[in-house]
């Protein structure tokens, strides 16, 4: 019976930690080594210390979404999706804010041996160390506090940021120490992949969300209106990719022909999504 709890509350932690949203956080930072790499300036030490601390990151904001719901009641049985270990009565209030403060201790360590390792400037130290300091607190209020913003619509903007322009953009400057505006282009679209990712998440959701005083923009819509939010956020990282792929195609050589099917394909899914978005508004 012991060993049997035993194991159960370890998998309880485990899903807890939500392992399967770690390649979301670590997508950003390997497409920001790459354009390092791609530019002659990829530090394995870097990427590798950028990789641990956006993992770190990404526990966090999963332990202390399950934190902030548990508080809050959103977490019931009516709620759909996998039940977590505060929902089963396995990780109690104690021990969580507990794995929290371990989690930000490390968070706090390994962003420190990041900057120190990749900064030499007084203003980069500073600066990523705000920056550093923002992503924490990002990462703990989405759901924590009394007035979290992922109870007041700002998630998709917070994800959009965090996962796209400040992952992608700030692994570049580290390796490179420089920066270069066209990396905005593959940054936003990894913020916009993450951000459809947040969308399937909501709806999924919705009627709890709503029931809790949760807001998202799906949660503005009814399902047939707010299912193809996501697959726009897709679509504006596919285009956003593309812009990318054009502004650098010179340096591609003849591979750069390459790309133009890719751009009568991103014109194809963007009447695509018209089309469905006014069968849809048709049949509500």
């Amino acid at each position: 019976m012991s060993q049997t709890h035993s194991t159960s509350k370890t998998t309880a932690w485990i899903e807890s930690l939500r392992p399967r949203t770690l390649p979301l956080a670590l997508a950003s930072i390997v497409t920001g080594s790459a354009l390092a790499a791609w530019m002659n300036h990829f530090q394995l030490d870097i990427a590798l210390m950028a990789l641990l601390t956006a993992g770190l990151l990404q526990i966090l904001s999963n332990l202390a979404n399950d934190y902030g719901d548990a508080i809050k009641g959103s977490d019931t049985e009516t709620r759909i999706g996998p039940n977590r270990g505060m929902q089963k009565g396995l990780i109690n209030l104690a021990q969580m804010k507990r794995a929290l403060i371990i989690v930000i201790v490390l968070t706090v360590a390994s962003g420190i041996g990041l900057i120190a390792i990749a900064c030499k400037k007084p203003e980069d130290i500073l600066g990523f160390l705000a920056l550093g300091l923002m992503a924490i607190v990002a990462s703990i209020t989405y759901t924590v506090g009394r007035k979290p913003y992922g109870y007041m619509g700002l998630g998709d903007i917070s994800v959009l940021i965090f996962f796209g322009w400040l992952s992608v953009a700030g692994t570049y400057y580290l390796q490179a120490g420089t920066f270069d505006s066209v990396v905005m282009l593959p940054a936003t679209a990894c913020g916009l992949l993450a951000t459809a990712v947040l969308n399937i998440n909501n709806l999924r959701d919705i009627d709890s969300d709503r029931m809790n005083g949760k807001k998202h923009p799906c949660g503005s819509f009814r399902p047939t209106v707010g299912a193809p939010l996501s697959l726009y956020a897709a679509v504006r990282c596919a285009i956003m990719l593309n812009s990318f792929c054009a502004v650098r195609s010179a340096q591609f050589g003849w591979v750069g022909y390459l790309f133009w099917p890719f751009r009568y394909s991103i014109a194809t899914l963007c009447m695509f999504c018209m089309n469905l978005q006014r069968s849809r508004c048709a049949r509500c």
